[in-house]
C-alpha cells in the first residue's frame, strides 16, 4: 500500500518546480501538480511503480505541456506574473533580465508546437537534466531514439527562437570579451 501523504512530502516540491519553470504561472502550476499526482495515483493502481521520481517528474512533464498546447489555444487567457518572476536570475541588469524572461516566454509557445514526444525528451533533459540513459528508461525506448528525438526537438526550437532573437550587437560583445580580459 502507498503512503501517499509521503510520496507527496517528498516528491511534490520537484513536480511543482518542474510545472513551475515550464509554465511560469502559480495556478496552472498547482493544476499540473494536482493532475500529475491523479495520474500517478491512477498508473499505481495497475502497476508497482520502481522509481517515484522518475515518474512523477515525467508525468509532470507531460501534463504542463498538455497546459502549455491549451494555453496556445486558448491566447487571450494568459496572465504573466510580476516582472522579475519569470526573469534569469544570472542575467545582468534589467535588459538581460527582460530578454531572458522574454526568450523563456517564447520558448514556452514555441513548446507548445513541437511533437509531444520531442517537446518531452527536450524538458527532461534540457530543463530537468536526466541522462539519455534515464529518460530512455522512463519513456521506454531506447538512448538512441532519445538522442534522436531531442536533435529533432531542437532543430525545430532553434529554427522558431531564430525569429525572436535580439539583433546580435557587436559592440556589447566586444564590451564583454574585454571586461573578461581585464585582470582584477
Amino acid at each position: 500500500m502507498t503512503d501517499w501523504s509521503q510520496v507527496v512530502a517528498e516528491h511534490g516540491p520537484m513536480v511543482l518546480r518542474t510545472a513551475f519553470r515550464l509554465l511560469n504561472h502559480e495556478a496552472d502550476a498547482a493544476d499540473c501538480f494536482q493532475h500529475t499526482f491523479v495520474s500517478a495515483w491512477e498508473l499505481s493502481r495497475t502497476q508497482p511503480v520502481r522509481n517515484w521520481p522518475a515518474l512523477l517528474q515525467r508525468l509532470a512533464v507531460a501534463r504542463t505541456l498538455d497546459r502549455l498546447r491549451q494555453r496556445r489555444r486558448e491566447s487571450s487567457r494568459i496572465t504573466p506574473l510580476p516582472e522579475d518572476a519569470g526573469a534569469d536570475r544570472k542575467a545582468v541588469g534589467p535588459p538581460r533580465a527582460a530578454e531572458a524572461s522574454e526568450l523563456a516566454d517564447h520558448l514556452r509557445d514555441a513548446l507548445a508546437d513541437v511533437d509531444a514526444r520531442q517537446a518531452q525528451v527536450f524538458c527532461l533533459a534540457c530543463l530537468e537534466d536526466l541522462s539519455y540513459q534515464q529518460i530512455a528508461v522512463e519513456l521506454s525506448i531506447t538512448v538512441n531514439h532519445v538522442g534522436v528525438l531531442l536533435t529533432r526537438a531542437k532543430a525545430i526550437l532553434r529554427q522558431r527562437l531564430q525569429a525572436h532573437a535580439p539583433p546580435a550587437a557587436p559592440e556589447r560583445f566586444e564590451r564583454e570579451r574585454l571586461e573578461r580580459e581585464v585582470p582584477p
